[in-house]
C-alpha cells in the first residue's frame, strides 16, 4: 500500500507546508501539492490534507502530521490483517 497524500497550496498558511515537506522525506509516500482541492471552506478554516481521498483535518499543523501518520499506520495494519 502506497499512501497518496494531497495538499492544497491555498492551505499552506496553516503550516501544512512543513507537514508536506516532512512527509516528502519518506520515499514510500506519494505527496502531491495542488493549487486547489475544492474544499475551500475547510481550507480557509483549518489545516487539512487528503489521504487516499479521505479528508484528514486538525486544529494545527503538528496535529495534522500526527493524524496522517496514525491513519497510515491504521491502513497498513488493515492490509497486514487481510494479507493484501
Amino acid at each position: 500500500m502506497r499512501p497518496i497524500i494531497e495538499f492544497c497550496a491555498s492551505n499552506m498558511h496553516h503550516g501544512t507546508d512543513r507537514v508536506m515537506k516532512k512527509l516528502e522525506e519518506n520515499p514510500d509516500y506519494d505527496v502531491i501539492e495542488y493549487g486547489c482541492l475544492g474544499n475551500c471552506g475547510q481550507c480557509y478554516m483549518e489545516p487539512y490534507a487528503l489521504l487516499n481521498g479521505e479528508i484528514i483535518a486538525a486544529s494545527d499543523a503538528d496535529e495534522l502530521y500526527g493524524l496522517i501518520l496514525d491513519k497510515i499506520k491504521e491502513i497498513e495494519a488493515m492490509y497486514d490483517l487481510f494479507g493484501e
